[in-house]
């Protein structure tokens, strides 16, 4: 059965919840939303028109036509936007966004850190302050980062570029 702790949440009659997630006081659970079981949410969480796998907590955080898959772990304090793919096992730090962006299973992605329009392979470490510089002034554009790569501190990853397989980045590294 689905578990709250005390305090006031608002679910939608159209969310599905799993057995054995526990909601936490001030979440909202909105519109097309589905999540699995054995979940943490919240406190303090929105979730709209997304799904959450198993195994999955999201504290503090907003996720918003997303789709998380199982064991992940979000926030404090992230924002997963429109088209934001999270594959099994992903870690999304405090302070993070990701928009329109798929992160493949198994990777990180650090604190204060922006992924938009990119694709991330397998195992990806984000270092903190890592950012996707996907728009020129006129279009958006793609960022492709292979399995296994280490993203320093404060990369700046100017799009559209790719990042082939077992690549690292030092600290503070614009390319």
């Amino acid at each position: 059965s689905v578990g709250a702790a005390s305090g006031p949440s608002g679910v939608d009659a159209t969310v599905e919840v799993e057995p054995d997630t526990v909601i936490y006081p001030n979440c909202l659970l909105a519109g097309s939303t589905r999540i699995g079981s054995d979940c943490v949410i919240g406190p303090g969480t929105r979730v709209v028109d997304s799904t959450i796998g198993q195994n999955c907590e999201v504290v503090n955080s907003v996720v918003e036509g997303s789709v998380v898959g199982d064991g992940v772990h979000v926030g404090p304090f992230s924002h997963l936007r429109r088209g934001a793919l999270l594959r099994n096992d992903v870690h999304v730090g405090n302070f993070a966004e990701i928009k329109n962006s798929t992160v493949g299973a198994r990777s990180h992605v650090g604190h204060f850190s922006y992924l938009g329009d990119a694709v991330l392979g397998e195992r990806v470490n984000v270092g903190a302050g890592t950012i996707t510089c996907n728009y020129d002034g006129q279009r958006k554009n793609p960022t492709e980062i292979g399995d296994d790569v280490l993203l320093g501190s404060d990369t700046l990853l100017v799009a559209p570029v790719r990042v082939g397989k077992r690549a690292r980045t030092g600290a503070g590294a614009v390319v």
